[in-house]
């Protein structure tokens, strides 16, 4: 791996937003389908593993727990390996880390072994994939980056679509243990996926290249290096603010899909119907997905992209809301489909949203950075809920502190941006980070540095030409940042 291309933004190339772009995409799309999916779909052989184990339900479902924790708490460890090794190797790896967990999981003689192999080597090989997928649709998309953030994330509705039903069938064909191998055959795809993500390189300049030939080796600068995780992010006003409302939105968000299921048997409808509800949920946030993606993408919205996250929000706290008040089969089917719509809207947005805030350059440790504090909250969230519904003994309860979590989140972030950013300093930020990126900055300051450093009689002159020659190049970088975007991104 010390010897891969590391893919880290090379200075100078511009996101194709298309080409292979599309073949990252659809990458990205099994990656999102299975991190997402799979903890959920593993759950159809709780039963044969509470008989096998004679172990409880809330045993086994601490698989699906550690999955996730995984999933989410890794995320400053792979920032870390991307920032050093690149993308692509650390895909490679954490598919065979995926597959090898289940694979060694179908051989397990006790329920902590499937916790070590299911949750934390599975776990961490579906993490190992889906930071970097992530990174890398950030680098291939840029004009079209909300529509490519929907169509990635509707790979999770449509994984969970197909996993359960596989995950039925293995189960009844070969048992839990033939399914689990199975699965761990299948989560080599993460490999093919991995494969498809090729680094970005720079187009070949002549130009620059004699330029760099002609500097002397002495005055030749080595480039500082990247930082493996850059805590410089909490610096910025806009990420402690998405941060924290990103945090309070994860406690209640994922509570009624957990729980809808036990609201509808508990008002007396039959497992069959009341487990058609997640299948409803899950076929209209298939479709809200790559629609809220186009409509981030329109030129009107995308500055304002963050307040159409924060409308997602307070639409999905609504839901859970006025949700709570259901009383039959009727009311549970059309809390259904506006939390599918709501939810896969919060899902297409909240990944583009922190593009927007960061961008590409410190992305890579940003994403790691809020899922380890997402992941904290995603631990406390559902288990939270549960003790309130023994204690109460009812759903309405549950709901209405899922629907006021995650309101509370849309509020932070929307008064976060309007009260505490300047807009006017905002957008110009925003304009000159898209123009020049870091690489460019510095090797415009060398450029000053190295004509500066020259000593002689021709001192004066050759360090004039070198600033007019730096604020020509500084003019032409925003002259073609203001042209190709001119729908400024949304930066907090």
């Amino acid at each position: 791996m010390g010897g891969a291309v590391v893919d880290d933004g090379p200075s100078g190339v511009k996101p194709p937003d298309g080409g292979w772009g599309w073949a990252v995409l659809a990458g990205c799309f099994v990656i999102t389908g299975f991190s997402y999916a799979f903890p959920k779909a593993v759950s159809v052989f709780f039963k044969e593993l509470i008989r096998e184990f004679d172990v409880g339900y809330s045993d086994t479902a601490w698989i699906s727990s550690i999955l996730l924790a995984m999933l989410y708490g890794t995320g400053p460890l792979c920032s870390v390996l991307v920032n050093r090794f690149g993308c692509r190797p650390v895909m490679m790896v954490g598919g065979l880390f995926a597959s090898l967990g289940m694979i060694l999981a179908s051989f397990a003689t006790s329920i902590i072994y499937i916790y070590l192999c299911t949750g934390v080597i599975t776990g961490l090989g579906l993490a190992l994939n889906f930071q970097p997928s992530l990174i890398m649709l950030n680098r291939y998309f840029s004009e079209k980056r909300p529509l490519a953030n929907g169509l990635a994330a509707a790979g999770s509705p449509v994984a969970l679509c197909c996993l359960s039903p596989l995950g039925q069938i293995l189960q009844y064909q070969y048992g839990w243990r033939g399914g689990f191998l199975i699965l761990g055959g299948i989560l080599l795809n993460c490999c093919a996926c991995g494969a498809l993500m090729r680094p970005l390189l720079p187009p070949n300049k002549p130009q620059e290249l004699e330029q760099s030939a002609s500097i002397p080796a002495e005055d030749k600068k080595p480039q500082p290096k990247k930082k493996l995780l850059d805590f410089s992010v909490f610096k910025d006003r806009g990420f402690v603010i998405y941060t924290t409302a990103a945090s309070i939105m994860v406690l209640g968000l994922f509570v009624p899909p957990v729980f809808v299921v036990s609201y509808a048997k508990s008002l007396g409808y039959e497992d069959t119907n009341s487990a058609l509800l997640l299948t409803i949920l899950g076929f209209v946030d298939m479709f809200a997905r790559p629609a809220s993606g186009l409509i981030a993408g329109m030129k009107c919205v995308r500055p304002r992209s963050v307040y159409l996250f924060s409308f997602a929000m307070i639409f999905n706290g609504c839901t859970d809301l006025i949700g709570s008040q259901a009383n039959n089969y009727a009311g549970l089917v059309v809390f259904s489909i506006f939390f599918g719509m709501s939810y896969g809207m919060v899902g297409a947005l909240q990944f583009e949203v922190l593009m927007a805030i960061v961008g590409t350059e410190k992305f890579s440790s940003a994403i790691g950075l809020v899922l380890l504090m997402e992941a904290m909250a995603v631990l406390v969230g559902p288990p939270g809920a549960g003790r309130l519904l023994d204690t109460t003994h009812k759903y309405m309860y549950v709901f209405l502190l899922a629907g006021c979590e995650v309101t509370l989140s849309a509020f932070v972030i929307a008064l976060g941006n309007f009260l505490c950013i300047s807009k006017k300093h905002e957008d110009s930020e925003a304009k000159m980070e898209m123009a020049m990126t870091a690489s460019e900055k510095e090797g415009l300051k060398h450029q000053v540095e190295v004509e500066d450093a020259d000593e002689g009689d021709e001192e004066p002159k050759r360090k004039e030409n070198g600033k007019v020659t730096a604020v020509k190049t500084l003019e032409m970088v925003k002259k073609t940042g203001q042209e190709g975007e001119g729908n400024t991104e949304t930066s907090l």
